[in-house]
């Protein structure tokens, strides 16, 4: 298939959009949606709202959390909020999907080395696993001198944040990998 140019996209898209509006005319019947629509803003009219923050990016899009009967039912931009005026990114207009998806992995799956299988761990199990291993490999690979001068280093480990972490957060969290020794830091929002 060829280039299509500026002028030809233009052209496809004001047919297409026609077309729809054409059809829309011609007797699609629009009554199941405006239906569904409604039954989903009573729902919410019927819940508890409350002000949040997009977790996703730095950014601190205002959302509004609407919860009924201890049960998220609704996620949606916060009109109020400077930032972001109501409106959410593709991420933050599925926020939702954190809270009721099937799919969503809640439990710590842990696969052995050489192994082929994933078992289940406790939380806590995997938290004091990442704490030894942090230690063992701080303690086999960690420098501290280097031609005669103080390094205090351990090129063994590196540390990768995450733009959902706020200015606060950042900075513990660069305290906590100097103190280890960790020379080689990064964020994904400078990647």
């Amino acid at each position: 298939m060829g280039q299509i140019s500026r002028r030809d996209f233009l052209k496809r898209t004001g047919v297409t959009v026609a077309g729809l509006t054409v059809a829309s005319m011609a007797g699609v019947d629009l009554k199941p949606v405006r239906a569904q629509v409604t039954r989903i803003k009573l729902e919410v009219r019927k819940g508890k709202q409350v002000p949040s923050v997009c977790p996703y990016c730095a950014v601190g899009c205002g959302m509004i959390i609407t919860e009924s009967g201890g049960k998220i039912i609704n996620i949606e931009g916060n009109p109020d909020s400077p930032v972001n005026l109501g409106s959410l990114c593709p991420k933050g207009a599925a926020a939702y999907q954190m809270v009721d998806n099937a799919e969503r992995q809640t439990k710590v799956l842990y696969r052995a080395p050489y192994r082929d299988k994933w078992e289940e761990k406790p939380l806590d199990w995997a938290m004091q696993r990442v704490a030894e291993k942090v230690k063992e490999t701080r303690d086999k690979y960690f420098i501290d001198t280097a031609d005669g001068k103080t390094v205090n280093m351990n090129p063994a480990i590196a540390s990768l944040g995450g733009s959902t972490m706020e200015n606060e957060w950042n900075y513990i969290h660069q305290k906590l990998m100097r103190s280890i020794g960790v020379v080689y830091m990064e964020n994904q929002a400078r990647i």
